[in-house]
C-alpha cells in the first residue's frame, strides 16, 4: 500500500496545475494511464480564452459564454472563471509556457467561433502541447511530486459513514505488472479528462474513456448534464488520419466552410456564418452531409497568403501534407467528431464533489461554466481556475481531515477470477457501443433512436458486468467497463431531456423549453 496527502488521477492541464500548487503543502502522487504527457491537453490546438486586449472586457467574455451556453450556464461560475483568467495566463507564463508573441508587443490573440473579440492566447496551433511541456517540466523538478505512469485507477476508496455522504480516501490502482493495490490519500482529485471514445468518431486520444465520471458515479457522487457532448465541427476526413482536429482558429483566421462543389453554406444557418457557435456549425455540416449524401465538407483557407498559413498553423499544415493536402492550395476535407464533454462530476466553486474528500477539475467536472454548449477555448481556462480553487480548499481539507477516515484500505480481492483468454469480447463490445452511440445518440437525436440505444445498452451492461466479475482486471476491461457506464448515463440524460438546447438536439422536441428544462440534468446512484 502506498499513501500521499494528495492523489491526482490524470496528467493534463487540470491535474498538473493542481499538483504544482498542492505540492507547496504536502506530498502529491499523479497517476496516469499512459505517459505523463498523454492527455487531451496535449492535443489542444487553438488556445486559451482570456480578456487580455484593451478593447475587450470581462462583461463581453461573460456574455459570449452565456450566449453559447444556451440558457444553462451558471452565471456565477462564468464570472468566477472569466475574472480570474488573466492571472492564470500570467501564471502559465511564469511556469515557462511560451505563447506566440504579437508583432505589436504582448501576445498574439486569435479569434474563434462565438467570441466577439480577439482573446485567444496561443502557441501557434500547438498550445496544448506547449502547456503540457512546461507543466510536466515543472512537476518533474518538484521534490514533492511523484508520477505513476502506465497505472490505471480501478475504483475509488470510499469510507461509508453511518450518516451523511461517504468519504473518499484514495483509489485502487492497477499497475503495469497486473497487480491492483490501494493508494490512500487524504484528498483525491479527479482530473481524468473526457469521454470522447464513447463515440465512433472523435478528436480525443484513446485514453478518453470517461473513467473519472464512471468512478465518481459508482462511488455515489452526483453527475450532471451528460447529454451535452460537444461535437467539434472540423476533424480531418481521411482514411488514415486518426483523431486529427482542424482547430477552430483556422475559421477564426478566415477559413470558409464549403460544400464539395465549392458553395459556402454557413450563412444560411447563422448570422455569424463560419464563426457561429460549435453546436450550430456541427449541426449545419451534419445536415448538409445528409442532404447531399456527401461523406465530408470542405474547409477552405486558400485565399490567405501561403506564408501566413504556414506560420500560423505549422502543425496543421505539416500533418495535412502527410496525407497529400497542402492547405495553402487545397481545401481541407472535414467532418464533425465527438470532442468535449460539457457535463461531468458536479462540483461547487471550490472543485468539491458531493462526496467528501473527492475533487474534480477539468473536463471531468461539471462546474456550470459551459451550460449546454462550451464556448471555444474556455476549457483550458476553466481547468486552471478550478485547479487553483481546488488546491486551496484541499489544503484545508487535508489539514482538517476527519479522524474517522481509515489510514489503510482492504487489499484488492480478485478471488474467484481468472485471466481472460477471450479478449475479443472486450473489443467487440467496445466497437458496438461506439457505433450505436454515434448513430443513435449523436449530433441529432430522436426518441426512437434513444429508446433503441437504451435497450441495447441494458443488454451490454449485463454482459460487461458479468465479464468484469469473472475475470481479472486489465486496462482494456477497465476502459470498457467505464465506457459502457458512461454511454448508459449519456443515454439516460438525453432520454430525460424533452427539448432541444445547445448540444442536445432532438427532432421530436425541436424547441427550447425554458419553463420545464432550464435546469441541470442530475444523476446519482442509489445508495448501496
Amino acid at each position: 500500500m502506498t499513501s500521499s496527502d494528495y492523489l491526482v488521477l490524470g496528467s493534463g492541464i487540470a491535474g498538473l496545475s493542481f499538483a504544482l500548487q498542492a505540492a507547496q503543502s504536502g506530498s502529491v502522487t499523479v497517476v496516469t494511464k499512459k505517459e505523463r504527457s498523454e492527455s487531451n491537453t496535449n492535443y489542444a490546438q487553438g488556445g486559451i480564452a482570456s480578456v487580455l486586449a484593451p478593447d475587450d472586457s470581462f462583461d463581453s467574455h461573460i456574455q459570449d459564454t452565456l450566449t453559447a451556453g444556451d440558457g444553462l450556464c451558471h452565471e456565477d461560475a462564468v464570472r468566477f472563471v472569466v475574472e480570474r483568467g488573466p492571472e492564470q495566463i500570467h501564471r502559465l507564463a511564469r511556469w515557462g509556457v511560451e505563447f506566440t508573441p504579437s508583432i505589436a508587443g504582448g501576445w498574439d490573440l486569435g479569434q474563434e467561433g462565438g467570441h466577439s473579440h480577439r482573446r485567444i492566447v496561443h502557441a501557434r496551433d500547438m498550445t496544448g502541447r506547449e502547456v503540457e511541456r512546461a507543466l510536466v517540466q515543472c512537476c518533474r523538478d518538484h521534490p514533492n511530486i511523484q508520477f505513476r505512469e502506465n497505472h490505471h485507477a480501478v475504483d475509488l476508496l470510499i469510507h461509508r459513514r453511518q450518516t451523511g455522504p461517504g468519504v473518499c480516501f484514495g483509489a485502487y490502482v492497477l499497475g503495469p505488472d497486473g497487480g491492483v493495490e490501494p493508494h490512500t490519500a487524504r484528498a483525491t482529485i479527479l482530473a481524468t479528462g473526457g469521454a470522447g471514445k464513447v463515440y465512433l468518431y472523435t478528436s480525443n486520444p484513446d485514453i478518453a474513456s470517461g473513467d473519472g465520471v464512471a468512478m465518481a458515479y459508482r462511488a455515489g457522487a452526483e453527475v450532471a448534464n451528460l447529454e451535452f457532448m460537444q461535437f467539434h465541427p472540423t476533424c480531418l476526413y481521411h482514411p488514415f488520419a486518426k483523431n486529427f482536429l482542424i482547430s477552430e482558429a483556422v475559421r477564426g483566421e478566415g477559413a470558409v466552410l464549403r460544400l464539395q462543389d465549392g458553395e459556402p453554406f454557413m450563412e444560411r444557418y447563422h448570422p455569424l456564418g463560419c464563426l457561429a457557435p460549435r453546436d450550430i456549425v456541427a449541426r449545419a455540416i451534419d445536415a448538409e452531409m445528409k442532404r447531399s449524401g456527401a461523406d465530408h465538407v470542405l474547409l477552405d483557407i486558400t485565399h490567405q497568403p501561403p506564408a501566413f498559413v504556414r506560420e500560423r498553423f505549422p502543425a496543421i499544415h505539416a500533418r495535412c501534407l502527410e496525407f497529400g493536402i497542402d492547405i495553402t492550395r487545397d481545401p481541407i476535407p472535414v467532418v464533425p467528431a465527438a470532442h468535449y464533454l460539457c457535463g461531468g462530476v458536479r462540483v461547487d466553486s471550490r472543485g468539491r464533489s458531493t462526496v467528501d474528500g473527492l475533487y474534480a477539475v477539468g473536463e471531468v467536472a461539471c462546474t456550470g461554466l459551459h451550460g449546454a454548449n462550451r464556448l471555444a477555448s474556455n476549457s483550458l481556462l476553466e481547468a486552471l481556475v478550478y485547479a487553483e480553487a481546488a488546491a486551496l480548499d484541499a489544503h484545508q481539507w487535508v489539514s482538517l481531515a476527519p479522524a474517522a477516515v481509515p489510514a489503510e484500505a482492504d487489499p484488492w480481492d480478485d478471488s474467484g477470477t481468472t485471466d481472460s483468454e477471450d479478449e475479443v469480447v472486450v473489443t467487440q463490445n467496445w466497437d458496438e457501443i461506439r457505433r450505436f452511440m454515434w448513430n443513435y445518440v449523436g449530433i441529432v437525436r430522436t426518441d426512437k433512436r434513444l429508446c433503441r440505444a437504451r435497450k441495447r445498452m441494458d443488454l451490454l451492461q449485463e454482459e460487461i458486468v458479468a465479464y468484469y466479475r469473472d475475470f481479472r482486471v486489465s486496462p482494456n476491461l477497465l476502459e470498457l467497463r467505464n465506457l459502457a457506464l458512461m454511454a448508459d448515463l449519456i443515454i439516460r440524460c438525453a432520454t430525460n431531456r424533452k427539448e432541444s438546447r445547445g448540444l442536445h438536439y432532438n427532432l421530436d422536441h425541436p424547441d427550447r423549453d425554458d419553463a420545464h428544462w432550464r435546469r441541470d440534468s442530475l444523476v446519482r446512484r442509489s445508495p448501496l
